[in-house]
């Protein structure tokens, strides 16, 4: 697959610096300090008497200073007009309150991702509460490690973002948002975020697709404690089928890795991937098994703690996905612990 994808640019931005992508559409790149990302990308679009934003980078002091020297240098003297966020991660959204207020912009979000955030930010608490604890109580995390969760606190999400804006401006799939006397329609998708939106502007043939479609990486589709019963990687799947009808040769630019052609094969093999381990996963549960023994089926080596957290969101995600369609499903064990076990059906048909 990866020989069918095309990368148009030859270097990346440095901190504090823009490449134009498209006319009007600047690029530039944060640095991020989370497992496996290395940046974000950034994307500055010209909104002629002003600026649009979309996305933001993580709330520190150093990506604050490095918006000061971007907003210096290539404003142009014209105010920013709105922000707009992808979705809510720390990683998009964790600036929007601080631009925003800034330049008095609104911020434009989906509903639901912006709730979202603000609710998580709102809802920061010391200690971790019962339901989040339970939750991984019931995936068998031992005792040590649910009093690790419990004085870890509930705050990560707080501690990475400015303040949400208590106001946005609700965007919703298949709008066109003027910007620079230019149509961007809102394409939304769903899995990696509640209502995930990406920006297609035909006249420039331009998809910037947030973390729904990644070049080199998949993006992380995970369940949680807020919603322990999701489906989000069922919805993952549904949701490429929404960018299918874009032409062949879009330029896809994705918040991590680089800009590139070749969204068709990108989305196939997305499907694909998902496929195989969804594959594999159920041929390794003949018996009942608890969800921290799938991680040897879905990961290929062995992962460091944060990356075992992460993990078991999406291997929880691969699982829901089987019992969804009827292959897997779940019981309690002796211990009260989920244990996962393909169905009869499933079982009978292989």
């Amino acid at each position: 697959m990866a020989d069918q994808l095309r990368y148009p640019f030859d270097r990346v931005p440095e901190p504090a610096e823009t490449i134009e992508v498209a006319p009007g559409v600047l690029w530039l790149r944060m640095p991020l300090e989370l497992t496996g990302l290395s940046h974000i990308n950034l994307w500055l679009l010209d909104d002629g008497d002003g600026w649009t934003i979309v996305d933001t980078g993580m709330n520190t002091d150093g990506i604050r200073d490095l918006w000061g020297k971007v907003l210096d240098r290539y404003l142009g003297g014209r105010p920013v007009t709105r922000v707009i966020c992808t979705h809510f991660h720390p990683d998009h959204m964790g600036l929007a309150g601080w631009l925003c207020d800034r330049w008095r912009a609104p911020l434009w979000a989906t509903r639901r991702e912006w709730l979202f955030g603000r609710m998580l930010y709102l809802d920061a608490a010391e200690v971790a509460p019962e339901f989040f604890l339970d939750h991984f109580r019931r995936l068998g995390f031992k005792p040590d490690a649910v009093e690790k969760l419990r004085t870890g606190g509930y705050n990560h999400y707080r501690q990475s973002v400015w303040e949400i804006p208590g106001a946005h401006r609700r965007v919703v799939d298949a709008e066109v948002i003027e910007i620079g006397g230019r149509g961007w329609r809102v394409i939304v998708g769903h899995g990696h975020a509640p209502e995930h939106a990406c920006l297609y502007c035909g006249e420039l043939g331009v998809l910037i697709s947030g973390d729904q479609v990644l070049p080199k990486i998949t993006p992380h589709i995970g369940v949680y404690p807020s919603e322990p019963d999701a489906n989000p990687l069922e919805e993952y799947l549904d949701s490429l089928a929404h960018y299918r009808h874009l032409p062949a040769d879009t330029l896809v630019l994705p918040a991590h890795n680089e800009p590139f052609h070749g969204l068709p094969a990108r989305l196939d093999y997305l499907q694909t991937h998902h496929d195989e381990r969804l594959a594999a996963l159920e041929a390794a549960l003949g018996e009942p098994t608890r969800v921290l023994s799938t991680l040897k089926v879905l990961f290929r080596r062995r992962l460091k703690p944060f990356e075992a957290f992460l993990g078991v969101g999406e291997a929880l995600a691969h699982l829901h996905c089987l019992i969804g369609r009827g292959r897997v499903e779940r019981g309690l064990d002796a211990d009260g612990v989920y244990v996962y076990r393909r169905t009869q059906a499933a079982a009978d048909a292989a």
